[in-house]
């Protein structure tokens, strides 16, 4: 990689923080397989489908997006330059929250 050696620090930092994507990724995959996992009677089937589709979707994101990142920022930092910004993070926070209102919404409204 070009640049100048970054602040040991930084670079545990950024390495934290890939971790935490992945760590993240994790949760996300077993809530979606939870989530497929719950009985038919709960839910309706499709949309139990649905949502747990959306968890492993934006889990295998996670994951994808989690190496590009970090290469990112380590690049910024050994460059001075400015931190990107983390792109796909609002879709995590909106999907996430999608799938818990919509959740929350079958639980109240369900049998």
């Amino acid at each position: 990689m070009e640049g100048n050696e970054p602040d040991p620090r930084f670079t545990l930092a950024n390495e934290r923080t890939f971790l935490t994507w992945l760590s993240t990724s994790l949760a996300l995959s077993a809530g979606g397989v939870a989530m497929a996992a719950v009985p038919s009677g709960i839910f309706v089937p499709w949309v139990r489908t649905l949502l747990a589709v959306t968890l492993v979707v934006l889990a295998a994101l996670a994951a994808g997006m989690a190496y590009p990142r970090w290469r990112r920022v380590q690049q910024a930092l050994r460059r001075s330059e400015p931190l990107p910004p983390p792109r796909l993070a609002p879709m995590f926070a909106y999907g996430v929250a999608a799938v818990a209102v919509v959740a929350l919404l079958l639980i109240l409204l369900g049998p």
